[in-house]
């Protein structure tokens, strides 16, 4: 893969993650991400072209606005940098293949919802639907392109069947699951059910158990109880990225235990594909 090409997903993935941290500010008020422009929130100024360079513009200056000095959260420049971060690792390990737009945006989605089920335990339909539209248009636009008619049916099975797990567990103890990560599910379902339903397997394993660890710590230093609650669409969207970017060999390898006869007659084990 050429180091100009993640390069340049990469510094994509820095402007997207500026328009994020606007969406994340927003869409959970009903405000638009388009009108009006960027604006201090402590004094209400337009932040200028110069000052709205992703991760730059924050250090450069001093993590404070320029014309009242409020600190600007540092929020911002994680998000820019994990964004851009994301895309480089995506680009490395799908190349120009007819998957990376959809995981491009399917993984830009993840951020936004999480960061904001981070701050407000809120995971917003404006945020979620657009998600699930733009990375089914883009699937589809794959499967149109290589004609994966079959791919494209299994991911939406996956993304079905995800949400309707989801639910079952929802209906039976609400308190286990708000309706956002049920909507979140068929998210999961749709974005990784193109590489295949042990991908989604693993993201959900891996973001519970994630959950799970985080909380057994917290419990255990005093700083929650039983009762406290932990924002799962942040470990769900964890578990996704993570299954986007080493789940093929983690099932790969589960798959090799998984069927030690064929490994000892020399059988070669079905790997998922990109």
């Amino acid at each position: 893969m050429s180091s100009i090409f993640v390069v340049i997903i990469g510094l994509l993935g820095l402007a997207v993650g500026s328009f994020l941290n606007v969406a994340i500010s927003r869409v959970p008020t009903g405000l638009s991400v388009l009108r009006p422009r960027s604006a201090c929130p402590g004094c209400a100024t337009p932040i200028a072209a110069r000052d709205n360079i992703p991760v730059v513009s924050w250090l450069l200056l001093g993590r404070r606005c320029r014309a009242c000095r409020v600190p600007i959260p540092a929020r911002y420049p994680l998000v820019e940098a994990l964004t851009g971060l994301l895309f480089a690792a995506e680009a490395l390990r799908f190349g120009w293949s007819e998957t990376l737009p959809a995981a491009l945006v399917f993984t830009a989605g993840l951020l936004a919802l999480a960061a904001c089920d981070a701050e407000l335990f809120l995971l917003p339909l404006r945020l979620v639907y657009p998600t699930l539209g733009l990375t089914a248009a883009c699937l589809l636009a794959a499967a149109a392109a290589t004609g994966q008619w079959q791919r494209l049916g299994v991911t939406a099975a996956c993304g079905v069947g995800a949400f309707a797990v989801f639910f079952a567990l929802h209906w039976v103890r609400p308190a286990w699951l708000g309706f956002g990560d049920v909507r979140l599910a068929g998210l999961l379902g749709t974005g990784l059910g193109w590489l295949g339903p042990s991908h989604l397997v693993f993201a959900v394993v891996a973001g519970s158990f994630a959950g799970l660890l985080l909380g057994i710590a917290l419990m255990a230093a005093g700083r929650m109880t039983r009762h406290t609650r932990l924002p799962f669409g942040v470990f769900l969207a964890a578990g996704a990225i993570a299954a986007l970017l080493v789940g093929a060999p983690v099932v790969r390898w589960y798959e090799s235990l998984s069927d030690p006869y064929a490994n000892a007659m020399g059988t070669p084990v079905t790997k998922v594909g990109h």
